[in-house]
């Protein structure tokens, strides 16, 4: 058996044998080509890589079996490496001479051979690594990564095509463009392969490392069926396209292809997006000028972007069709245009967002008084609109109650709960168990007898209210806790007189900022009193950034009015028997003095007498009768009694219990709201034009 020492020598009679051996099968083995030079750079031994014949004869210039790109460089690395004992690199271009083609990718490494115990040096050892291939497999590898890692992080197609485009080039591609089928970008099931043909494709990026014309742009494509693009959709095959070669297909898209032409593009690759045999769009790759033309292996790789790009576009797409009818159903659940307010006129500007679901409503309230409202729910799923539209028609049913803003976002806080707990009992596997619900409501009521706002917020921002001067400011109003939050704090409610003429915006979502300079901007934007409503909430979408329309957002503004001084009449009754008649009379002269119909007039008598009975009879003094007159006709009729009525439906041999039956059968909406010593009995009657 062989025995080596630890200096490396073999034992004796064997080391000449041993050392050639291993020479052999070291050289045999050996990737790269062998070259040692003299200070000449003439050959005084080569060796072929992989025992193949070498390039060069003893006695030949290194230039004489390759051709370098860049002699100089070359020169500089024999200069570094006779200079010392380390042995140096370079990376450069060239070709054996006896092979046609491109230059090739090299990896020069020079190593100086010293000579026998501390002589001048025998030459310099030169090994020719070719590393094309590894690069462009290197290459290929860095596209597949930059794919997977730059592509897919939002939930939108265009913007996915966007970072498609631009991870690619300039490190993979010189030209990147992406077309979309047109379905996808709405969100629709995308074609199959058989479907295709003759469908439109949008241009949904592009990405370009040279300079192209400027008629470059292309926005909608239609791809005849025998062209490489057509093609490739149709049978879901990368195609490599050599554009130096002669090719008749070219004037079927001659805006286009002439542009990428003129940038001197000589190498195309096209691989369809597709996905379970649907085709979503084209991912169009070009190389220019002096970069290596694309070869068949890149077509493996062009199906591995595709697919991983199919895949993120995919999701986008359903995630856009999901958002789609979440976006649908939340307009529906929006307030339908209804009619004006009184004394109020109102605009609104409304984003659907992805994250948040925001709504907004009117409401009008007996004595010419508006409800405004604004609320969010925190996602833009399905399972948030329905959310949206649950609170809306709360509200709604709660401002038909005609309760104090506290009170009735107290309550709406409860209905909140309520759905939260039934959320939270939803299976474990359910994804809306693990999503918990948050939502906010600003919910304020006019009223134009008085110019007073009476506000109450349940985790939203308070409204911003813009004088006739000019000046924005907000009232101070005491913040609640959010909807459907375990904090049951109290909840307050914030009175505000204003001037005829001002505006209230009411905000939520994208519009409520968090940072000071955001805030200022909106208000900025909001101090414009000269503005209309609809140009005010115009400029208030301007000044938001792009991430805060993107999240959702709502506005809703409000112009004070007042009514007319000789259109309320408050007269105050005795608390006895003949106050019913005595109000008869009053509503009769009020009436006649407006110029309200007959039968509108005799209608609100009996509303008016029946009122007032109730109040003397079950009621406690004072009493007194208020007469409003706006699109409707309201009699209201005030007493400091607690308990509110209950409307009955009598038998036929009953004595009693018809008064407030016939209230509801005559009136076109009626109902009973407190006050702050008791309550007030309300009923309001259409005005009709007398004819």
């Amino acid at each position: 058996m062989q025995h080596i020492d630890p200096p490396g020598r073999v034992a004796a009679g064997h080391g000449d044998a041993l050392e050639g051996a291993l020479l052999t099968t070291l050289l045999a083995r050996s990737a790269a080509e062998l070259v040692v030079l003299d200070d000449a750079l003439r050959v005084l031994w080569s060796h072929g890589a992989y025992g193949a014949t070498p390039r060069h004869r003893i006695g030949d210039r290194f230039g004489e079996g390759f051709l370098l790109d860049d002699p100089p460089a070359f020169e500089a690395l024999l200069s570094e490496a006779r200079a010392g004992p380390e042995p140096r690199l370079l990376r450069t271009k060239g070709r054996r001479t006896a092979e046609e083609g491109p230059s090739r990718s090299l990896l020069l490494t020079a190593q100086r051979l010293e000579g026998p115990e501390g002589g001048a040096p025998l030459g310099v050892l030169v090994a020719v690594d070719d590393v094309t291939e590894g690069e462009r497999d290197s290459r290929r590898a860095a596209a597949v990564a930059a794919v997977r890692d730059s592509v897919g992080r939002t939930m939108d197609a265009t913007a996915t095509a966007r970072e498609l485009a631009e991870c690619l080039v300039p490190d993979y591609a010189g030209i990147a463009a992406v077309d979309l089928v047109i379905d996808v970008l709405h969100g629709e099931e995308p074609p199959s392969a058989a479907e295709v043909e003759g469908r439109p494709l949008r241009r949904a990026a592009m990405s370009s490392a040279v300079p192209l014309p400027a008629h470059a742009s292309v926005d909608v494509r239609y791809l005849p069926p025998r062209t490489p693009f057509g093609r490739a959709l149709a049978d879901a095959h990368p195609r490599l396209v050599d554009l130096e070669s002669e090719v008749v297909w070219l004037d079927a898209d001659p805006q286009w292809n002439r542009a990428v032409r003129l940038a001197g593009a000589h190498s195309l690759l096209i691989a369809p997006l597709t996905l379970h045999g649907s085709v979503l769009g084209m991912l169009t790759l070009y190389r220019c000028g002096g970069d290596e033309p694309f070869c068949a292996a890149d077509l493996d790789a062009a199906a591995i972007l595709a697919a991983r790009a199919a895949l993120t576009m995919d999701n986008a797409r359903r995630y856009q069709h999901d958002h789609t009818i979440a976006a649908t159903v939340q307009r529906r659940l929006l307030p339908q245009p209804s009619r004006a307010q009184v004394a109020l006129d109102t605009a609104h500007a409304h984003r659907v967002g992805p994250d948040t679901s925001c709504w907004y409503d009117s409401i009008a309230l007996p004595g010419a008084r508006t409800a405004l409202v604004v609320g969010a729910v925190a996602g833009g799923s399905i399972q948030a609109a329905a959310v949206m539209g649950q609170l809306r028609l709360v509200v709604r049913a709660l401002a038909e109650l005609d309760l104090p803003p506290d009170e009735l976002l107290a309550r709406l806080h409860e209905s909140a709960a309520r759905l939260a707990k039934e959320r939270a009992a939803l299976p474990p596997g359910d994804p809306l168990h693990r999503e918990p619900l948050t939502a906010a409501c600003v919910y304020t009521v006019y009223d134009p007898s008085t110019r007073q706002f009476a506000t109450a917020c349940a985790g939203g921002a308070p409204p911003l209210i813009v004088s006739p001067e000019g000046r924005v400011w907000a009232p101070e109003v005491a913040p609640g806790p959010a909807l459907g939050s375990p904090d049951l704090g109290p909840l307050a409610k914030s009175v505000v007189t204003v001037a005829e003429g001002s505006v209230l915006a009411l905000r939520a979502g994208g519009f409520v900022r968090d940072t000071e300079s955001a805030d200022a901007q909106l208000r900025s934007a909001l101090a414009r009193p000269e503005f209309r409503l609809p140009e005010l909430c115009d400029a208030m979408v301007y000044a938001l950034p792009d991430e805060a329309l993107e999240e959702g957002a709502v506005l809703l503004v409000a112009r004070t009015g007042a009514l007319p001084r000789d259109h309320v009449v408050t007269v105050e009754l005795g608390y006895e028997r003949t106050s019913p008649a005595e109000a008869r009379g009053i509503v009769r002269e009020q009436c006649a003095t407006w110029g309200i119909d007959e039968d509108t007039a005799r209608g609100t008598e009996l509303l008016a007498s029946e009122l007032v009975t109730n109040a003397v009879r079950y009621g406690a003094p004072p009493v007194r009768i208020r007469l409003v007159l706006s699109d409707v006709l309201t009699c209201e009729v005030y007493d400091d009694g607690a308990a509110a009525p209950q409307l009955r439906h009598p038998r036929t041999m009953d004595e009693g219990g018809r008064g407030l039956y016939l209230v509801a059968q005559f009136a076109a909406r009626w109902g009973v709201r407190p006050t702050g010593t008791g309550k007030v009995l309300w009923a309001e009657q259409a005005l009709h034009d007398g004819e």
